[in-house]
């Protein structure tokens, strides 16, 4: 006789707009199916002192609209050894759970990976959710599509002040190491320069830039990225004012708000197309991969590939930042080809 399923769901890392969704998308479709399902409390450190709870329908009733995680989120440094993952094991098997769907980023798999790994007795899925869109295998993230609207709104807000005083804004945008964010919210908020970690020397760009303003009595905007090498938008404010003082230059960072907010149409979709498949998954013996979504479909892809592999920006996006950013009028006409 097959063993029954259950499910233990938990959010880990950095919260994200539209884990409530998958939470919620996990629950319904599990009982649905007839499993029990278990919700772990602040992430991988609830799962080692056993804070869960089992979960009904009403639990989820009502939180599909609301940011954040209802189940909290912690980061766990006791999960990083050996010891805390076997009391994480042993806390959550004391409940029945042989199944684990975890929803979060990249060092969130990483753990999980490496448990799914030392207890292969425990079925694991995860749902990728960070703001960052970094995951290898997904084309999007759960919170990524309303952290890029909630900047959009934001810089678009920016800019009315920053024209009413003819003012330089770099405005800061979270994404870590990834420029995700910063490039497509800087091609949809129409900003002249767009800074991202994936290409080196950015702070170049920005002074080519500014010569080119030099002369000229109008506001702009400038997307920096938090993981640049040159340092955060502060930092690079204060190298490029002495050279450029005719400009006012101001510093905006966005911070967490890019976390927080009701998440919009296509976070709550997306999470609840996720969380439905997890459920799938762990019924047709599906263990140790993660839910993706590519190309408007949802695709499986192993654990550990998410962890090992790094997901990248697209040299075409980078270059249509570049092209229809600022713009500089070629010294001779450009004939067309034959």
């Amino acid at each position: 006789m097959a063993q029954k399923i259950v499910i233990g769901v938990l959010t880990s890392g950095g919260d994200a707009p539209g884990m409530n969704a998958a939470i919620r998308a996990v629950t319904r479709a599990a009982l649905n199916k007839g499993l029990e399902v278990w919700g772990i409390y602040r992430g991988y450190q609830g799962m080692i002192e056993g804070d869960c709870k089992k979960l009904c329908s009403e639990d989820v009733s009502g939180k599909i609209q609301h940011g954040g995680t209802f189940l909290q989120s912690a980061r766990s440094a006791e999960f990083k050894t050996v010891e805390g993952r076997s009391k994480a094991h042993d806390s959550i098997v004391k409940h029945g759970i042989n199944s684990l769907v975890v929803i979060g980023g990249d060092g969130s798999f990483a753990g999980a990976t490496q448990f799914a790994y030392e207890y292969p007795d425990i079925s694991v899925i995860g749902i990728p959710g960070t703001i960052d869109n970094d995951i290898y295998g997904t084309d999007y993230t759960i919170g990524y599509d309303t952290a890029l609207n909630t900047v959009i709104t934001a810089v678009d807000k920016i800019r009315d002040t920053a024209s009413s005083f003819n003012r330089i804004f770099l405005v800061e945008v979270m994404g870590r190491e990834a420029g995700f964010i910063a490039v497509n919210s800087g091609i949809a908020s129409g900003a002249e320069v767009i800074m991202v970690p994936e290409r080196k020397n950015q702070i170049e760009k920005v002074r080519k830039f500014l010569k080119q303003r030099a002369r000229k009595n109008k506001s702009s905007i400038i997307i920096v990225a938090e993981g640049l090498e040159e340092g955060s938008a502060m930092e690079i404010a204060e190298k490029i004012r002495p050279e450029f003082p005719q400009f006012d230059i101001k510093v905006s960072v966005l911070g967490y708000i890019q976390r927080g907010g009701s998440p919009s149409s296509k976070d709550r979709v997306i999470s609840s197309l996720m969380g439905v498949a997890a459920v799938e998954a762990l019924l047709e013996g599906q263990r140790s991969l993660m839910i993706g979504y590519k190309n408007e479909e949802i695709v499986h892809v192993p654990l550990n590939k998410t962890v090992k592999l790094h997901k990248t920006i697209s040299d075409e996006l980078l270059n249509v930042a570049e092209l229809i950013g600022t713009y500089a009028p070629p010294k001779d006409p450009v004939e067309p080809k034959p």
